[in-house]
């Protein structure tokens, strides 16, 4: 990749490769400043298979100590600033990162006068280590190489005829394996990259509006985000060639006449990002699109219990051959030899594969069904979490005696409700536990949703039955506040669009949006609701400051009668008579 890159500054040193607002960083001091940090890595030791840290916020440094690190001949590990200290810390330890590239890194341009030595790196050597959810209760490594990157990179770019012309957008979490796909394909043809802002990033209207004045050809967004885009006009400047999505099952199909194709992808990250991909063209149908088929050098087999090839149409495990499979977990050789077996389908002595857990079925046309999990790991908001990591954490609490976790709701509203069983009868309260689990888990691990059990309900074989876990209520909610209702007109509809967006059965002025379940993704629909329903407009920082219902509410009010004194006798009349409709 290193080399890649740096040929495509030496075509066009001045051309941009990195742009993010007003901002522009070309090809040229894309590489140089990658250069002049590579030679201080190589100084502190970093060559092939050592690892280093980078722990910084979207930006053009995040790419820059990227291709320097690769340029040294290491290996990066992303983690990401939101995590807690003890993750972070917990991290950087296994993958025993020898620096870590931090806030606050300043690399100037004009020193970089000449060319590192250039480590020798193979396609063996590691690329980049990313830490997923692990049953454990720990984090665990996925070791990528520059093999498995590589394999990515030119299918992409054959596969969606990538050029130099190209606009891509940068989109995805920085912890997250989608960035690998956001940036190398486009970096190493030439192309530009554009980096998107914080909010935009988390809001499918503010998306689509972004892409289009970004003139973006080429963009990544995760299903949770891309299924609301389907429909409805986009703007005329619209240049979106392809829209890629992935890390969630897509329900939903592309509304016909969409200035672009949808291409839905599948793949852990253990496969390095994308095992299969396919277009998915508008239709009528019944049911979910498929996730395509296998990628360049991949092949996927669906597989029963005894590891024997299903029929065409039935349902399997997902296993995954070929280059695209990583190189294993990080410090963990039995988790390895577990999921990473023997390939006996392959005549290579020591071709494997990965078995990812996934359920899927052949379809007539070759390509795959994806049929939900085989085991209890879960994707929320587009991570993958494994509910034991949090139950280990939940474990340790003085006064909790057992816990389950378990996702509830559908792909795009999905939230974690977590049962406990209280030690001695000393419940915890929910805030307690929220604040407990914060200090070693990253946001979007935390349940929304804390229910207090007698006992956790068990199968014959002494196994927990998830199918048997109440449903949460008010009433067994974990130290629910007391109630109070909703009275003014503004209050009730306010509680009724919280209903219906959180899928729950009561709403109280003192309840706070976030606490219910809601997140960026749904308060960029409550604020869309809120515009429709009382033609004010919101934005997700009044829903952060505000937070209760009952705040909100009076947020709203106020911008009401500003609205109303500043209109006619005859305006006033007609915007009271549409919020009663």
């Amino acid at each position: 990749m290193p080399q890649l890159v740096a040929a495509a500054a030496a075509m066009s040193p001045d051309a941009t490769a990195l742009s993010m607002g007003a901002a522009r960083l070309s090809y040229g001091e894309l590489d140089a400043r990658a250069e002049l940090l590579a030679r201080r890595l190589a100084s502190l030791g970093v060559g092939p298979e050592v690892a280093v840290g980078v722990s910084l916020e979207r930006s053009f440094e995040y790419v820059i100590a990227v291709l320097a690190v690769w340029k040294a001949g290491g290996a990066y590990v992303p983690v990401d600033l939101d995590w807690p200290e003890e993750r972070r810390s917990f991290v950087l330890e296994d993958a025993r990162a020898a620096v870590v590239i931090g806030p606050g890194l300043n690399i100037d341009v004009k020193r970089a006068m000449e060319k590192a030595a250039g480590a020798e790196i193979t396609r063996e050597n590691l690329a980049y280590i990313l830490y997923t959810s692990g049953s454990t209760g720990k984090p665990k490594g996925v070791e990528v190489t520059h093999g498995n990157l590589l394999n990515l990179v030119f299918w992409h770019r054959r596969a969606f005829e990538v050029t130099a012309s190209d606009k891509a957008s940068h989109i995805a979490g920085l912890a997250f394996d989608a960035v690998v796909w956001e940036l190398w394909p486009y970096l190493s043809a030439g192309a530009s990259v554009a980096l998107v802002d914080p909010l935009t990033r988390t809001s499918s209207e503010m998306l689509r509006e972004w892409l289009a004045a970004e003139r973006v050809t080429m963009a990544f967004v995760p299903t949770a985000l891309v299924e609301p885009m389907l429909t409805g006009e986009w703007p005329k400047t619209t240049a979106l060639r392809y829209l890629f999505t992935g890390a969630d099952t897509l329900h939903r199909y592309p509304a016909p006449g969409l200035p672009f194709q949808l291409v839905n992808n599948y793949g852990p990250t253990e496969c390095t990002v994308v095992a299969t991909s396919g277009i998915v063209h508008s239709s009528t149908a019944v049911g979910r699109p498929s996730i395509g088929s296998a990628i360049s050098n991949t092949q996927i087999y669906l597989l029963n219990e005894n590891r024997d090839p299903v029929a065409a149409g039935e349902t399997g495990e997902i296993y995954i051959g070929g280059t695209s499979v990583a190189r294993g977990y990080r410090n963990q050789p039995e988790l390895t030899a577990e999921r990473f077996v023997a390939n006996p389908f392959s005549p290579a002595v020591d071709a494997r594969m990965y078995r990812t857990g996934d359920r899927g079925a052949l379809l007539p046309g070759g390509q795959i069904a994806f049929h939900g999990r085989t085991d209890t790991q879960e994707k929320i908001r587009g991570h993958r979490i494994e509910p034991d990591e949090i139950v280990s954490v939940l474990s340790r609490h003085q006064n909790v005696a057992s816990a389950a976790v378990v996702a509830q709701g559908n792909t795009c509203n999905k939230q974690l409700a977590a049962y406990i069983v209280p030690a001695a009868g000393l419940a915890p309260r929910s805030s307690e536990l929220r604040e407990f689990l914060s200090k070693e888990l990253p946001e979007y691990m935390i349940p929304s949703i804390f229910v207090r059990i007698a006992a956790l309900p068990l199968t014959p074989n002494g196994k927990l039955d998830r199918a048997a876990l109440p449903a949460p209520t008010a009433e067994n909610s974990l130290d629910k506040t007391a109630f109070r209702a909703p009275e003014s007109a503004i209050e009730l509809k306010i509680t009724s669009i919280l209903k219906e967006l959180l899928r729950i059965e009561r709403v109280g002025l003192d309840d706070n949006f976030f606490l219910l379940g809601g997140h960026s993704l749904l308060g960029t629909q409550l604020v869309l609701s809120v515009s429709e329903r009382f033609g004010v407009m919101l934005t997700l920082r009044d829903l952060f400051m505000a937070q209760t219902v009952g705040n909100l509410s009076d947020e709203i009010e106020r911008r009401l009668i500003a609205k109303l004194d500043a209109m006619s006798e005859e305006e006033a009349a007609e915007m009271l008579a549409r919020m009663e409709q």
